[in-house]
């Protein structure tokens, strides 16, 4: 057999090998050779389980325990399985390792898809309320009420489909009492409220791009607000960068040809609203185990943002359509506005729930320069260079932070693996135990 084997057993010659001079009388016992091939067929073979090497053999003796092998086999069995029993062949084996590769690359698609697909969308409702709220375009600077347009048909088409299409199922461990809707969901709802307010009434002042230089600042609002709530643990270092992004955006806002201080402060508010309704939904939410997908979430919240959204509507926005008289809304204009809006809410917690918190901040820089690039070529807002090198500042510093962060959560995922290893070898070995036990007193 010339297969490169490194060990084989001497046979009897055959009388069809004439190069090979047989002895008289063969030896009684087999004798095991060292080679890379061997001429020798497989028919007349020496064997005996009882023989032993001769005293001339070069080579020592190797002794296998029995435990020892019964360890092997089980470590086998576990890799077996966890490799989902694919072949080891060399032409139909590798199965495991194949469908594994599949399957990372099949999430790696879907996470670019999830992040595609929600950049699209939040380019989309950002450029399309700046037409509607401008007044140098669609003209209709109403953003309590475009904000209750929205709340309205995302709260009718979650009921439909969670009422009446039985589509999603409502949480049931835990369910969502009355007393924990009162205490969770409510200030969610209130803070989202009041960020969607005030961001939309920012573009009536501001230029799309500066919009987004300004939203730089969320991780220096999130950073603060979890130190107050004592969910992130301060640290210097940490604190540098968050000057370093405000620095940044100082400058920016140095180099702003269209700087409106009530457009400013509108999106500061924004930006401190969402950032502590995103503290609060940690805390409030995901402490207590509540998993909400994207229709349940906004059956719970976007009706509870409407109400919270009627009270300054009455007193600010409703006088003033009064006056207007006649006004005929285009309902096409708004309820594509709103199917995009429906479709954003839905993106935002697909993209979070199935990828990860940080890639939607990674993915929200990306969108952010993508608007900036709209905004001066397509909308023909003033994009000066100061505003440039201070966003650059800025987004230098969110890109370290979105660094920390991924360091942070690749160090705890690594931990995760290491205890389940740990948990693993030693069922194994405490499973490699037992049968010893067993076996020892079948033999007593």
């Amino acid at each position: 057999m010339r297969t490169g084997a490194i060990f084989h057993v001497a046979t009897a010659p055959s009388p069809r090998s004439p190069h090979l001079n047989p002895p008289a009388h063969p030896p009684p016992l087999p004798q095991i050779h060292r080679s890379a091939s061997s001429s020798l067929p497989p028919s007349g073979l020496l064997f005996h389980p009882r023989a032993a090497p001769p005293q001339s053999q070069p080579y020592p003796r190797i002794q296998i325990h029995r435990h020892h092998l019964l360890l092997l086999l089980l470590l086998l069995h576990h890799h077996h399985q966890q490799q989902g029993g694919g072949g080891m062949g060399r032409d139909g084996g590798g199965g495991g390792a194949g469908g594994m590769s599949e399957s990372v690359l099949r999430k790696v698609l879907l996470s670019y898809t999830y992040v595609a697909v929600w950049i699209f969308l939040s380019f989309s409702v950002i450029v399309y309320n700046k037409y509607i709220l401008d007044p140098k375009m669609y003209n209709w600077p109403f953003p309590i009420s475009l904000t209750m347009v929205h709340m309205a048909f995302c709260s009718s088409l979650a009921v439909a489909l969670v009422r009446v299409l039985r589509v999603v199922d409502l949480p049931t461990s835990p369910a969502m009492t009355p007393q924990l809707y009162t205490s969770s969901v409510i200030p969610i709802g209130a803070l989202y409220a009041m960020s969607l307010w005030f961001s939309n009434s920012a573009y009536i002042y501001l230029s799309v791009s500066f919009i987004q230089m300004l939203k730089a600042l969320m991780p220096v609002a999130v950073y603060s607000i979890g130190v107050l709530f004592k969910k992130e643990t301060f640290r210097s270092s940490s604190m540098l960068n968050m000057l370093s992004i405000s620095f940044g955006v100082a400058i920016a806002a140095y180099g702003e040809a269209r700087f409106d201080l009530r457009g400013v402060a509108l999106q500061l508010a924004a930006v401190a609203f969402e950032a502590t309704r995103l503290v609060l939904i940690q805390i409030l939410l995901t402490s207590k185990g509540i998993s909400l997908n994207p229709i349940t979430s906004l059956y719970y919240v976007a009706p509870c943002c409407l109400c919270f959204l009627v009270v300054p509507w009455a007193f600010v926005e409703l006088p003033r359509l009064r006056a207007v008289g006649t006004f005929q809304p285009d309902f096409f204009i708004f309820g594509t506005n709103s199917l995009c809006a429906f479709a954003l809410n839905l993106a935002v917690f697909l993209l979070v729930g199935k990828t990860s918190a940080l890639t939607m901040n990674v993915a929200g820089v990306v969108k952010d320069w993508l608007l900036i690039a709209f905004s001066w070529s397509v909308i023909r807002d003033t994009v000066t260079p100061i505003n440039l090198f201070g966003y650059g500042i800025a987004f230098l510093g969110v890109a370290y932070y979105n660094n920390v962060k991924l360091q942070a959560l690749k160090a705890k995922e690594a931990q995760k693996k290491a205890a389940q290893a740990d948990e693993e070898a030693g069922s194994l070995l405490q499973e490699r135990d037992g049968h010893s036990d067993r076996k020892s007193d079948n033999q007593a």
